[in-house]
């Protein structure tokens, strides 16, 4: 099976320790974001979870426990955006995350990582030629690094609206001029640009809309082939993989203003304060009234078509 770690808050930027710990007893518990009293409980053991995927936007307080990864497989996304600290308030240097993100593809190899240029918004100060300037100065320095990288259009999301209501949405002309301009660069550097849930108007200019994070994107990555059941994506237009999510809403302190992820920041500061790395829950503990539900988990690598060709 796979475990995620990304969905919902940012574990290796802040919550690095905790997962170590996790890794290190072998099993971790979530609540049900929608009824917090139902708890699932995952073991944490490479006989049963094939691959953990991560999502970051700063990989490195991970680095410390790469060790305790080594026998899952994985796949890495790191988001690296042009954004300065008006949009971005928490989000460390971008010099430094590009230098990340290429020690962590030398750790776990180019199919292993992907990188996430997302969401993209058109502001004044961010316009479309100095996305397409800020793109080429990085497509350049990860060139070898990565074979992938997401784009996709910011949507304003009732969060969204809410800690940036001046942002308006890219219009369609400037997704599809923007976007095959991408594309080209991305090419040119080695790299397939996949659009997230943007629908396939840019599969005409050589985009791979097919969803940034497939079960065929793990096989790559662990080069095991991977029975998984079907499971329908986060949204309609959604074509990843995406379950068993271990972290939690409104605890990611980067405090993006385009996050879907997080109310206002005075409550992700206060969730955060909740969190212990001792214990199972990413925020606070066991509960009086808890329901734990052991998860039934197995491998699904098959052992008939165990290497990739």
């Amino acid at each position: 099976m796979i475990i995620n770690t990304g969905q919902r808050t940012d574990i290796p930027a802040f919550y690095a320790p905790w997962l170590a710990n996790r890794l290190k007893e072998g099993f971790v518990c979530v609540r049900n974001p929608y009824n917090p009293s139902l708890v699932s409980r995952y073991r944490l053991d490479p006989k049963v979870v094939d691959a953990i995927g991560f999502c970051t936007k700063n990989p490195a307080p991970m680095f410390p426990y790469m060790d305790l990864l080594a026998d899952y497989g994985q796949y890495w996304f790191v988001t690296i955006t042009p954004y300065g600290k008006d949009i971005e308030p928490n989000v460390p240097d971008k010099h430094q995350l590009l230098e990340d993100f290429q020690k962590l593809s030398r750790m776990v190899g180019v199919d292993s990582i992907g990188w996430r240029y997302d969401p993209i918004l058109i502001t004044e100060r961010y316009t479309i030629d100095y996305h397409l300037r800020a793109f080429e100065k990085m497509a350049s320095e990860l060139d070898g690094y990565t074979k992938t990288v997401v784009i996709s259009f910011v949507d304003l999301y009732p969060k969204v609206r809410r800690n940036f209501p001046e942002l308006q949405e890219v219009p369609g002309e400037q997704r599809l001029s923007l976007g095959k301009r991408l594309i080209e660069i991305a090419g040119a550097h080695g790299m397939t640009v996949k659009p997230c849930a943007e629908g396939d108007e840019l599969a005409a200019y050589g985009a791979d809309c097919g969803g940034c994070m497939k079960i065929s994107d793990y096989e790559k990555a662990i080069g095991q082939k991977l029975n998984a059941p079907k499971i329908k994506g986060a949204r309609e237009a959604c074509g990843c993989f995406l379950s068993c999510d271990i972290g939690a809403y409104n605890t990611c302190k980067h405090l993006c203003r385009y996050c879907y992820a997080n109310a206002e920041p005075d409550i992700v500061l206060a969730r955060s304060r909740q969190h212990d790395p001792d214990s199972p829950f990413l925020i606070g503990n066991y509960q009086e009234g808890d329901i734990i539900h052991d998860v039934e988990q197995k491998s699904w690598v098959d052992p008939q078509a165990s290497l990739l060709i």
